[in-house]
């Protein structure tokens, strides 16, 4: 029998295979030994990438007062610090392991990046370099020079995980995981900012059409760098927005798309949109929540998990932008 005959015969009885899709979850736990991914923000968390605050804020020289951004920084070395007042490594350290126990309290797989560097002292905030989409993650490439190299670190945490990576952020695209968000399995935010331009949305774009999910560009106010800032779902069809910081635009395509909305009170601390559903209607918060807005959620049977994180916020970061989901339930 005739070799190519024979090589006919194999490729009929073993040949290729298009379907099931990458990201059914028969070939991911087939091939990749997990469900990995998320297509919302608000289905039961599962598994979340952290990074504890460590070494790598011994860069930060308190000598190196820069006063016109009333903060610490050298332009030269390529860092600064975003609070008036030096970092208090171990009460960050302290308020980030409440996270770490809260988020195990609600029965969350906490994973740690490995390998951060000496001086990405901004490395606790694992929303950034990549985020979660149904099958895997895209990893970002990060608009500061002083945050290149975080990309690097989530890769290989990433890959010795298991976790398939999608995309890449290349060429001159800039994306932020904080400025990524689901408002349901078929409708996706990014906010466009100093952070994010278009090539960067435009590649991720590319990845999402292809799962049938539709981009919705919201262009943030001003210096404003995620949307993570002002938007956050926290149920299936209700969203916590700083509605003075959004496009109005936004907002109508919430009303279109059925998603209520709590507005923030003046009197809120604007940390605490940025938070984290670890289920439909259930939300971590850091402190700081108004009599009005705690009224508006409880209304709305929002069960509130509240814990301190402003020592973390000094740092230019809150719970959401601490916290990488990696796989979550799916929701109706």
């Amino acid at each position: 029998m005739a070799v190519d005959h024979l090589y006919g015969m194999t490729v009929k009885l073993f040949g290729s295979h298009a379907e099931p899709p990458f990201e059914a979850a028969s070939e991911l736990d087939a091939v990749w030994g997990r469900h990995w991914g998320c297509n919302n923000d608000v289905g039961r968390l599962r598994t979340v990438l952290m990074h504890r605050p460590g070494a790598e804020f011994g860069i930060i020289d308190p000598s190196k007062r820069i006063e016109s951004i009333g903060s610490f920084g050298d332009v030269q070395a390529g860092w600064y610090f975003q609070s008036d007042t030096i970092p208090e490594l171990k009460a960050m350290q302290a308020q980030h392991d409440a996270l770490v126990d809260a988020l195990q309290a609600q029965g969350v797989e906490v994973v740690m990046l490995t390998g951060v560097g000496d001086h990405r002292f901004k490395s606790c905030y694992t929303r950034d370099s990549s985020f979660a989409i149904n099958g895997g993650v895209i990893v970002c490439r990060m608009a500061p020079r002083m945050r290149r190299g975080e990309e690097r670190t989530a890769t290989q945490t990433l890959a010795a995980l298991g976790v398939p990576i999608l995309r890449t952020i290349h060429s001159n695209g800039l994306m932020e995981g904080g400025s990524v968000a689901w408002i349901n399995s078929k409708n996706a935010a990014i906010g466009r900012s100093i952070r994010v331009n278009d090539e960067g949305i435009a590649q991720v774009v590319d990845v999402l059409q292809r799962q049938g999910v539709s981009v919705h560009v919201v262009d943030l106010c001003g210096y404003s760098i995620h949307i993570d800032g002002v938007f956050l779902m926290i149920d299936t069809d209700l969203a916590l927005v700083n509605a003075a910081q959004l496009p109005y635009r936004f907002l109508c395509l919430l009303k279109e798309l059925k998603i209520r909305t709590v507005e923030i009170d003046p009197d809120d601390d604007p940390w605490i949109i940025n938070g984290l559903a670890v289920a439909p209607g259930r939300v971590l918060m850091p402190q700081g929540l108004s009599a009005k807005t705690r009224t508006q959620l409880e209304q709305n049977h929002i069960d509130i998990i509240e814990i301190p994180y402003d020592a973390m916020h000094h740092n230019g970061g809150g719970i959401h932008c601490s916290t990488c989901p990696l796989i979550r339930d799916a929701v109706e």
